[in-house]
């Protein structure tokens, strides 16, 4: 129960996962999905096309922007045009490991999940492993990239961080749902002339990648690889399956989910983000001329006034906003697909034991992960699959709300060294 041996916990749990993907590869049989049309689509482009609207595979036309243009070209040479099936399961074994090694680093920098939790963050998820290892998506490179930014917000390394950000975006779009928190951070980090910088980084990524399409076909380009209207197909969703299939397709549906997304952000960043006595249009000004609120801000702190009212240090924090955006984004998303369960998954265990948690509550909070994990198991999904799925959010929802509920600070002094030790022998 103890967070201090995480990175102990983390060794034997890696460890563990490198025999398991071995084992998944020889044993489990590969099953094609969308891995054929991603070379199918990277092959035009090393070809020579570059209007992004003739570039095709046996699923459709190409929808993902430049960057997985690119980094997926690269597969398609080292696996001998895409030929060599085998070698890249073992890529994508490694890009697993990686991506658990990075994980791992934010949660040992948190200081706040039992490691025991992590058994069921890695052995345990059968779709997890077969997202990464079984089908090739490139949502994993998208997510890993992702995780890797954040390690970097942690070292305070905002530009490079803002550079994989947008690396990871270019991957796939899934990764702007954590741009709201991460336009938070900024502005609470930097204010407003201080963010543009970081905001610019991310912005000029796009152009370079997109340039060689931008030239060609720039309506193309944009209306492809950022298509925020696609249409979903029904037969995959794994959240929205008790509804109807007209309901499930209507625009009003999906602008109401879109609605339920904004307000959420609103009311997370008012009320739970930013903790603060002072307005949230203070985050605008330089930091610098803002009051301090608390007598227990430091130099090192100042700029994370949460922390003396909701008891996380600087790194669980970041972790905090940026993980709970991305929830919300998923609880309003308006289809998940099966391989989309790795876009919050590893987060999962963040969001149930960042608030306090009572002996009693651990074992609800592991139901939960298993009631999720069986939701994404069950193909195709049912009404009472998807019906679960919304309910266990909503639990989460419900507990990242009221767990971080700011609590008025206490200024009465510290106990004296006497009554600290007559209490622990009481203890």
């Amino acid at each position: 129960l103890d967070p201090r041996y995480t990175p102990l916990v983390a060794a034997c749990l890696c460890l563990a996962e490198g025999g398991v993907n071995l084992w998944v590869i020889r044993r489990v049989p590969y099953t094609e999905i969308d891995w054929k049309a991603y070379m199918q689509e990277v092959e035009g482009f090393a070809n020579g096309t570059l209007d992004y609207t003739r570039l095709k595979g046996d699923t459709g036309p190409l929808v993902y922007p430049a960057g997985f243009v690119y980094i997926f070209l690269g597969l398609y040479y080292v696996t001998g045009r895409g030929s060599d099936i085998r070698l890249a399961q073992y890529l994508f074994a490694g890009l697993y490991l990686l991506n658990l090694l990075l994980v791992f680093r934010i949660y040992c920098r948190t200081n706040k999940v039992p490691p025991y939790v992590f058994f069921f963050m890695c052995c345990a998820s059968y779709r997890i492993h077969s997202i990464f290892v079984l089908r090739l998506f490139n949502d994993p490179v998208a997510m890993a990239i992702l995780f890797l930014a954040i390690n970097l917000f942690l070292e305070e390394r905002w530009s490079w961080g803002c550079l994989l950000f947008s690396l990871a975006v270019s991957v796939k779009m899934n990764i702007l749902l954590f741009a709201p928190g991460l336009l938070f951070l900024l502005l609470q980090r930097f204010g407003l002339l201080g963010c543009i910088p970081k905001l610019c980084i991310c912005a000029l990524l796009q152009v370079v990648l997109g340039l060689p399409f931008l030239l060609v076909n720039p309506m193309g380009y944009l209306t492809r690889s950022f298509d925020l209207g696609r249409q979903f197909q029904f037969k995959w969703t794994v959240n929205w399956r008790f509804l109807p299939e007209e309901v499930f397709q209507n625009r009003v549906f999906h602008a109401a989910l879109l609605l339920a997304h904004l307000a959420g952000l609103g009311l997370f960043a008012l009320h739970r983000w930013h903790s603060s006595k002072e307005k949230i249009l203070t985050l605008l000004k330089d930091p610098a001329k803002r009051k301090p609120t608390s007598p227990c801000l430091t130099v090192n702190n100042i700029l994370w006034q949460a922390s003396c009212v909701f008891p996380l240090n600087a790194s669980a924090w970041i972790v905090f906003i940026l993980f709970s955006s991305n929830f919300l984004g998923v609880c309003c998303s308006r289809s998940l697909h099966y391989q989309f369960y790795v876009w919050y998954f590893h987060t999962l265990p963040y969001l149930l034991w960042c608030t306090p948690t009572t002996k009693l509550a651990h074992m609800p909070k592991v139901l939960l992960l298993g009631v999720i994990e069986l939701c994404w198991n069950t193909y195709p999904s049912t009404v009472c699959s998807s019906l679960s799925l919304h309910i266990c959010h909503g639990l989460i929802l419900l507990q990242l709300w009221y767990g971080t509920a700011p609590t008025p600070v206490s200024h009465t002094p510290p106990p004296s060294r006497k009554s600290t030790a007559m209490s622990k022998k009481a203890q």
